[in-house]
């Protein structure tokens, strides 16, 4: 899961980052530090928390030697 290409998820989705935080079940905090351009430190726990719930959501995130890629496989969106 590359951090840059989470706020595309999260728009592909209709998420805010209260949203995202929410259905991952971490603090805004956390997910501000995740997706910060510094590359701060999260707990691998939040790395993990925020890949599930945008799997449950539909989001796939990909990653080859062509480059890396977000696709929603799902259509329904989950709010």
């Amino acid at each position: 899961m590359c951090q840059a290409l989470l706020p595309t998820a999260r728009a592909l989705l209709g998420w805010t980052q209260e949203t995202l935080a929410d259905k991952a079940r971490v603090s805004l905090t956390a997910l501000k530090r995740l997706e910060s351009p510094s590359g701060l430190e999260v707990f691998e726990s939040t790395r993990d928390e925020v890949r599930r719930a945008f799997e449950r959501a539909g989001i796939v995130f990909l990653n080859s030697d062509q480059g890396k890629g977000v696709l929603l496989v799902d259509a329904k969106k989950e709010t």
